[in-house]
Protein backbone atom coordinates (compact mmCIF):
# COMPACT_ATOMS: atom_id res chain seq x y z
CA UNK A 1 0.00 0.00 0.00
CA UNK A 2 1.39 3.48 -1.01
CA UNK A 3 0.90 5.56 1.87
CA UNK A 4 -1.04 8.73 0.57
CA UNK A 5 0.38 12.41 0.98
CA UNK A 6 -1.55 14.44 3.29
CA UNK A 7 -2.52 18.37 1.91
CA UNK A 8 -1.77 20.93 3.99
CA UNK A 9 -4.35 22.53 4.89
CA UNK A 10 -5.05 25.94 2.72
CA UNK A 11 -6.04 29.00 4.39
CA UNK A 12 -8.94 30.64 3.51
CA UNK A 13 -8.34 34.19 1.09
CA UNK A 14 -10.00 36.90 1.72
CA UNK A 15 -10.60 39.71 -0.46
CA UNK A 16 -11.51 42.96 0.30
CA UNK A 17 -13.23 45.39 -2.10
CA UNK A 18 -12.91 48.95 -1.29
CA UNK A 19 -15.27 51.64 -2.75
CA UNK A 20 -14.24 53.95 -5.62
CA UNK A 21 -12.46 57.03 -3.90
CA UNK A 22 -13.78 60.50 -4.77
CA UNK A 23 -10.95 60.99 -7.29
CA UNK A 24 -11.83 57.32 -9.16
CA UNK A 25 -15.54 58.79 -9.81
CA UNK A 26 -14.34 62.14 -11.49
CA UNK A 27 -12.16 59.61 -13.86
CA UNK A 28 -14.98 57.63 -14.42
CA UNK A 29 -17.56 60.47 -15.05
CA UNK A 30 -14.39 61.94 -17.31
CA UNK A 31 -14.23 59.28 -18.93
CA UNK A 32 -18.27 58.53 -19.91
CA UNK A 33 -18.61 62.17 -20.93
CA UNK A 34 -15.36 61.53 -23.80
CA UNK A 35 -17.64 58.48 -24.56
CA UNK A 36 -20.75 60.31 -24.99
CA UNK A 37 -19.04 63.14 -26.86
CA UNK A 38 -16.87 60.77 -29.36
CA UNK A 39 -20.49 58.85 -29.82
CA UNK A 40 -22.21 62.12 -31.01
CA UNK A 41 -19.93 63.51 -32.89
CA UNK A 42 -19.60 59.96 -34.78
CA UNK A 43 -23.19 59.63 -35.41
CA UNK A 44 -23.41 63.23 -36.88
CA UNK A 45 -20.55 63.13 -39.37
CA UNK A 46 -19.77 59.71 -39.79
CA UNK A 47 -22.24 56.77 -39.24
CA UNK A 48 -25.89 58.14 -39.13
CA UNK A 49 -28.38 56.07 -37.76
CA UNK A 50 -31.76 55.92 -39.77
CA UNK A 51 -35.03 54.59 -39.78
CA UNK A 52 -36.04 53.74 -43.68
CA UNK A 53 -39.86 55.30 -44.00
CA UNK A 54 -41.36 54.56 -46.69
CA UNK A 55 -42.07 51.96 -49.67
CA UNK A 56 -40.07 53.97 -52.98
CA UNK A 57 -36.90 51.26 -52.62
CA UNK A 58 -38.96 48.26 -52.10
CA UNK A 59 -38.16 45.10 -52.17
CA UNK A 60 -34.44 46.42 -51.77
CA UNK A 61 -35.27 48.45 -48.52
CA UNK A 62 -38.29 47.72 -46.41
CA UNK A 63 -40.74 50.90 -44.77
CA UNK A 64 -39.67 50.54 -41.46
CA UNK A 65 -36.39 48.79 -41.81
CA UNK A 66 -33.10 50.51 -40.28
CA UNK A 67 -30.15 51.25 -41.49
CA UNK A 68 -26.61 53.77 -40.55
CA UNK A 69 -25.58 56.29 -43.52
CA UNK A 70 -21.89 56.33 -44.23
CA UNK A 71 -22.12 60.32 -44.19
CA UNK A 72 -18.20 61.03 -45.57
CA UNK A 73 -18.61 58.91 -48.84
CA UNK A 74 -18.85 61.43 -51.39
CA UNK A 75 -15.83 63.22 -49.99
CA UNK A 76 -13.97 60.46 -51.01
CA UNK A 77 -15.66 58.59 -54.11
CA UNK A 78 -17.70 60.05 -56.75
CA UNK A 79 -21.25 58.35 -56.95
CA UNK A 80 -21.48 55.14 -59.56
CA UNK A 81 -24.82 54.32 -62.03
CA UNK A 82 -27.34 52.03 -60.18
CA UNK A 83 -25.47 52.90 -56.49
CA UNK A 84 -27.96 53.42 -53.91
CA UNK A 85 -27.45 56.86 -52.30
CA UNK A 86 -28.81 58.65 -49.23
CA UNK A 87 -30.29 62.78 -50.15
CA UNK A 88 -30.28 65.70 -48.36
CA UNK A 89 -34.62 66.18 -48.94
CA UNK A 90 -35.51 69.42 -46.17
CA UNK A 91 -34.08 70.20 -42.99
CA UNK A 92 -31.26 68.33 -40.74
CA UNK A 93 -32.93 64.86 -40.35
CA UNK A 94 -35.27 64.50 -43.41
CA UNK A 95 -33.40 61.76 -46.31
CA UNK A 96 -34.17 60.63 -49.22
CA UNK A 97 -33.16 56.78 -50.14
CA UNK A 98 -32.59 56.55 -53.85
CA UNK A 99 -30.86 54.76 -56.96
CA UNK A 100 -28.18 56.99 -59.27
CA UNK A 101 -29.02 56.14 -62.87
CA UNK A 102 -27.81 58.83 -64.59
CA UNK A 103 -25.10 61.72 -64.73
CA UNK A 104 -24.51 65.11 -66.63
CA UNK A 105 -24.63 65.15 -69.98
CA UNK A 106 -26.74 61.96 -70.48
CA UNK A 107 -30.24 61.60 -71.74
CA UNK A 108 -32.88 59.78 -69.72
CA UNK A 109 -36.35 58.44 -70.96
CA UNK A 110 -38.75 56.45 -70.25
CA UNK A 111 -40.78 54.17 -72.35
CA UNK A 112 -43.71 51.95 -70.76
CA UNK A 113 -41.60 51.18 -67.48
CA UNK A 114 -38.74 50.63 -69.24
CA UNK A 115 -35.43 53.91 -68.61
CA UNK A 116 -33.36 54.49 -71.34
CA UNK A 117 -29.84 56.13 -71.04
CA UNK A 118 -28.51 57.47 -74.06
CA UNK A 119 -31.21 55.71 -75.75
CA UNK A 120 -30.18 52.20 -74.61
CA UNK A 121 -32.06 50.40 -72.16
CA UNK A 122 -31.12 50.17 -68.41
CA UNK A 123 -30.63 46.79 -67.07
CA UNK A 124 -32.21 47.17 -63.97
CA UNK A 125 -32.28 43.57 -62.06
CA UNK A 126 -33.52 45.14 -58.96
CA UNK A 127 -36.94 46.53 -60.35
CA UNK A 128 -39.49 43.92 -59.21
CA UNK A 129 -42.56 45.53 -59.70
CA UNK A 130 -42.69 46.87 -63.07
CA UNK A 131 -44.82 49.77 -63.85
CA UNK A 132 -45.76 51.82 -67.51
CA UNK A 133 -44.26 55.34 -66.97
CA UNK A 134 -43.85 57.41 -69.64
CA UNK A 135 -41.19 59.98 -69.53
CA UNK A 136 -40.45 61.94 -72.73
CA UNK A 137 -36.20 62.33 -73.06
CA UNK A 138 -34.31 64.92 -71.62
CA UNK A 139 -30.62 65.27 -70.79
CA UNK A 140 -29.46 65.69 -67.18
CA UNK A 141 -28.03 69.42 -66.42
CA UNK A 142 -24.34 69.83 -64.97
CA UNK A 143 -24.21 69.69 -61.11
CA UNK A 144 -27.80 67.39 -61.44
CA UNK A 145 -27.72 63.72 -61.16
CA UNK A 146 -31.18 61.50 -62.24
CA UNK A 147 -32.83 59.61 -58.98
CA UNK A 148 -35.49 57.00 -59.03
CA UNK A 149 -36.96 54.68 -56.07
CA UNK A 150 -36.57 50.59 -57.24
CA UNK A 151 -40.69 50.26 -56.26
CA UNK A 152 -42.26 51.09 -59.38
CA UNK A 153 -45.30 50.24 -58.89
CA UNK A 154 -47.04 52.89 -57.45
CA UNK A 155 -47.74 55.93 -59.98
CA UNK A 156 -44.57 57.97 -61.20
CA UNK A 157 -46.41 61.46 -59.32
CA UNK A 158 -45.72 59.89 -56.05
CA UNK A 159 -42.04 58.91 -56.79
CA UNK A 160 -39.82 62.13 -55.45
CA UNK A 161 -37.24 61.30 -58.02
CA UNK A 162 -35.75 62.65 -60.87
CA UNK A 163 -33.33 65.82 -61.68
CA UNK A 164 -31.67 66.63 -58.17
CA UNK A 165 -28.59 68.50 -57.48
CA UNK A 166 -24.97 66.40 -56.61
CA UNK A 167 -24.67 68.77 -53.73
CA UNK A 168 -27.62 66.92 -51.90
CA UNK A 169 -25.42 63.44 -51.86
CA UNK A 170 -25.26 63.23 -48.22
CA UNK A 171 -23.77 59.81 -48.02
CA UNK A 172 -24.82 56.02 -48.69
CA UNK A 173 -26.20 52.91 -46.38
CA UNK A 174 -23.83 50.71 -44.75
CA UNK A 175 -26.52 47.72 -45.34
Amino acid sequence: MTPQKEEAPQEESTTFVRPPKKKDWRMICIRIGVIAAATVLVCLFVLRPMVINGESMMPTYSSRGFTFAFLPYFKLYSPQRQQIVILKHAGFNTFLLKRVLAFPGETVEMRDGVLYVNGKALDEPYVKNGCNWNMTSREVPKGKIFVLGDNRSMPMHNHMGGMIEQSRLAGVPIW
